[in-house]
């Protein structure tokens, strides 16, 4: 094989990506949908993604795409088809349902004009899931659904409302996008058992992890924390990411209630900002602020002292914060308000890189913030531990070669099946 032929196994082939949220989001699962997509078109796929409008974290449609019922653009040797869809300002399981059939319906009646070799999407939204099945189905070619939340035990677990006739029609979708699979990707081992309680057979389930998508930090500290306003010698607990339902931010509200000498710092936007805006009306020591540019993501990470990652005590089997990838490769400590027994605790475990404490419990969390500040030596270990951590498991390279097995593999199986 040639050099050329090395750095282009895909070449020749047509992929179709499903995925609703794509780049320019820069949280959540559009970062990785997109860097996946971009490094099959390097491999020589031609790679083409069909997506809804910008809209996440703010669930606001972004003004460059205010409108537009359809597009197809490029980015990055990527050809990007975008449907119009409804963007729920708050979360209910009606206005969820809404959002959901205004992408399966676009998605369907307006797929993108070509043939793929292989279908591959990413749940969440169930959408998706749906839309890639029956593209996939139509064509008579492989279908892979990758798990990075399960909607189902979502609507059941994040306190939505009507989330309990919510997940039951969720059940349903998911049941069928999984079971029409050839392989299904799964970003962690916590998903697999509902994912095997949807019928799908255990030996067709392949671990695919997310990766570290953000670069480490590279300004100086204390310069970062001056920009912020952020004074030496007062302990800065941070979360940054979606401001949703299953976050249960209140936590970190009623802690900065409890412990002025604190700074409580939420950075991002969701649905829940303006509830819990609501709530901290008053504490001069919470602050509110944009997500940070791409260019300085990590570098604000590193210069609190704390990084928050927070749950309902109800959220066990239904998602992994797409957060704690980039907090890892920060070097600062993670204190994780999360249940014992969910897949979050079990990353945070792995990485060696945090402490649990209780979810929904403020003086739990804030005991482990001050034990944390009043030991730096030991914060500093504990945060030294998260680029190891990303170093040995999450790189983007290795990430991105576990797709790549999972594609050859279906394609593979494929072409053998049609040679027989």
């Amino acid at each position: 094989m040639s050099d050329a032929d090395h750095h282009k196994p895909f070449e020749h082939r047509r992929l179709l990506v499903v995925s609703t949220n794509y780049a320019p989001e820069l949280t959540g699962i559009g970062p990785y949908a997109a860097q996946l997509a971009e490094h099959w078109a390097a491999s020589g796929a031609d790679t083409h993604v069909l997506t809804g409008m910008p809209h996440y974290p703010s669930w606001r449609t972004e003004a460059a795409y205010r409108g537009v019922w359809r597009t197809a653009e490029s980015r990055v040797g990527v050809t990007v088809h975008r449907r119009r869809h409804y963007v729920p300002p708050r979360q209910t399981a009606v206005r969820r349902g809404a959002f959901e059939a205004t992408v399966l319906a676009h998605g369907l009646l307006a797929p993108p004009g070509m043939r793929p070799d292989a279908v591959i999407a990413q749940l969440p939204s169930l959408a998706g899931g749906v839309i890639g099945a029956r593209l996939a189905r139509r064509h008579r070619v492989p279908y892979i659904p990758v798990v990075q939340d399960l909607m189902g035990a979502a609507a059941a677990q994040s306190g939505i409302r009507g989330g309990g006739r919510a997940a039951a029609v969720a059940a349903c979708a998911e049941r069928y996008a999984l079971r029409a699979a050839a392989l299904v990707g799964v970003i962690h081992e916590s998903f697999v058992p509902r994912v095997t309680a949807y019928g799908v057979d255990p030996s067709r389930i392949r671990l695919v992890p997310n990766w570290t998508h953000v670069e480490g930090p590279s300004a100086v500290r204390a310069a970062t924390r001056a920009r912020l306003g952020w004074r030496e010698g007062t302990p800065v607990v941070l979360h940054s990411g979606n401001m949703g339902l299953k976050q249960g931010l209140e936590v970190l509200v009623d802690a900065a209630r409890l412990a002025p000498e604190v700074r409580i710092v939420l950075m991002g936007d969701g649905n829940q900002r303006d509830a819990l805006q609501a709530r901290a009306a008053g504490l001069p020591n919470l602050d509110f602020l944009p997500p940070a540019a791409a260019d300085e993501f990590t570098d604000v990470l590193a210069a609190a002292d704390v990084l928050a990652v927070t749950q309902r005590a109800s959220v066990l089997d239904m998602s992994v914060p797409s957060k704690l990838t980039s907090y890892f490769v920060s070097g600062r400590p993670v204190v994780a308000s999360v249940a014992d027994e969910g897949g979050t605790a079990q990353e945070v475990r792995r990485s060696g890189a945090g402490v649990l404490v209780a979810p929904e419990d403020p003086g739990a969390l804030l005991a482990a913030v001050r034990k944390l500040v009043d030991g730096p030596a030991e914060a500093d270990a504990l945060g030294a531990r998260g680029p190891e951590y990303v170093a040995r498991h999450l790189s983007r390279e290795a990430g991105l070669a576990r797709f790549d097995a999972l594609l050859t593999e279906v394609l593979d199986d494929a072409q053998g099946r049609t040679r027989r």
